[in-house]
């Protein structure tokens, strides 16, 4: 083929189907985008004018008509109010403390001479008693220890006697035994020496030479050979026995091992017709069928045509269909933001601003004159008519009342001295004394101050 003239290129399959979806798609989803971007714009409107300020609105009641005055009232009456009472209560029970503290040094000053009394009394009783019976314990001790060194020396001297007594005689016995046991000896060699030549040139020669050598002999000569050539012959006959036996277990199995393998090999040759048989039935009435009508009915007349319809068809039918939506959904959101920025001016310029003017003239400017000229004159008017002399009678009630708690607490301090004073009586630093001045020092000279008597020249050193 020349490259001078090309042939004209042949349109796709599915361009032919492009423009007819696409206007079609365009039709039917520029209502849908229309009234979505309405909705989006009556959401916006919604939520600029009303649900946003009515928001805002709602922050600054809570605001100024909830946080601030309960914030005050926490802040300006009920946490003075709690210190103040809390002040009170501590106060109280420091003085009930103090009271009843006062109550228990006094009974436990006199439980305590009580108790102390009585342990010195039944200290000096028990010691009294301890120093008698001591005494007569030692006494009887004294006595009874005599006793016993008295009864231990004279059993102590008997026992002694008894042992060197009871000694002499072991030694003598010792000796007796030594000497009858050396002449024992001697009898009993005396007495074995005739038995003991018999048993020695007599028995043993005899048992030796009369008994033990034939016998040896015997068993050598006679006994083993006899029995080595009975065991051969015993041998032998049980290997002839074992391969006659053996011969015969042998043919009995290749006979049987022959019998076997032919009728296995009959049973495999009517297994093997069986399973043909088998096999070509199944073949005729299933497998021929299946496979030359089933499987190409089913190939030929179903699942190519549904592939080649998925294929040339349906898919390039839907990629359109997706192409063609995406396309025209912005298409239709330009033409529905045209048509919405045409009605947005057409509402501002024939409804807005009328309505603004009209809104201005008639509610906004008199609600600043209004604010202007009536409500701040009033709202300065209450604040210094009306909120500083609260605020002033406020302070001065809350100092009238810490000089109040203060008087009561120097109340009940004055009450607690005198109850200690009625319980206890006067201590040393509750007597009134005389301030003393100290002295002045003179360092030995005979020139003094005036009204003042001459201090002791001591060194601080040897003060002591």
């Amino acid at each position: 083929m020349s490259t001078e003239n090309p042939a004209p290129a042949q349109p796709a399959p599915h361009a032919l189907i492009r423009i007819p979806v696409r206007f079609v798609v365009l039709v039917l989803v520029l209502p849908v985008r229309m009234a979505w971007d309405a909705l989006k714009a009556a959401g916006r409107l919604l939520d600029r004018a009303l649900l946003r300020p009515t928001g805002r609105g709602l922050a600054w009641l809570y605001r100024h008509l909830l946080k601030r005055p309960a914030v005050w009232l926490y802040e300006r009456l009920l946490t003075p109010t709690a210190r103040a009472l809390g002040r009170a209560a501590r106060a109280a029970g420091r003085a009930i403390a103090w009271v009843f503290g006062g109550l228990w040094r006094g009974l436990a000053w006199v439980f305590g001479g009580l108790w102390r009394g009585l342990s010195w009394a039944f200290g000096g009783l028990w010691r009294g008693l301890a120093w008698v019976f001591g005494g007569l314990w030692r006494g009887l001790a004294w006595a009874f220890g005599g006793l016993w060194r008295g009864l231990s020396w004279l059993l102590g001297g008997l026992w002694s006697g008894l042992a060197w007594v009871f000694r002499g005689l072991g030694a003598g016995l010792v000796r007796l035994g030594r000497g009858l046991s050396a002449g024992a000896v001697l009898l009993g060699k005396a007495l074995a020496l005739p038995f003991s030549a018999f048993w020695r040139y007599v028995l043993v020669p005899v048992a030796r030479y009369g008994i033990a050598v034939p016998a040896v002999w015997l068993y050598r000569a006679v006994l083993a050979p006899v029995g080595q050539g009975t065991a051969w012959a015993l041998v032998r006959l049980w290997r002839g026995l074992a391969w006659v036996f053996i011969g015969l277990g042998r043919g009995l199995a290749w006979v049987f091992i022959g019998l076997g393998r032919g009728i296995a090999v009959g049973a495999g040759w009517l297994g093997r017709g069986l399973l043909a048989t088998v096999t070509a039935l199944f073949t005729v009435l299933f497998r021929w069928p299946w496979r030359y009508g089933v499987v190409p009915l089913v190939t030929y007349g179903i699942v190519r045509p549904a592939v080649w319809l998925w294929r040339r068809v349906l898919l390039p039918v839907g990629r359109e269909i997706r192409d063609a939506l995406a396309i025209c959904w912005r298409v239709a959101g330009f033409l529905s933001r045209a048509v919405g920025r045409g009605l947005a001016w057409l509402a501002r310029n024939l409804v807005a601003r009328p309505v603004a003017w009209v809104a201005r003239h008639l509610f906004v400017r008199p609600a600043a004159w209004v604010y202007r000229q009536v409500c701040t004159p009033v709202g300065h008017w209450i604040r210094h008519a009306v909120w500083a002399p609260a605020r002033k009678a406020l302070a001065e009630g809350r100092q009238t009342a810490r000089a109040a708690l203060a008087s009561a607490r120097d109340a009940v301090r004055q009450a607690r001295r005198d109850t200690w004073r009625a319980l206890v009586g006067e201590t040393r630093a509750d007597r009134p004394r005389e301030p003393q001045v100290a002295r002045a020092r003179t360092l030995g000279s005979t020139t003094n101050v005036p009204g003042a008597a001459p201090a002791p020249e001591i060194s601080p050193q040897t003060r002591g």
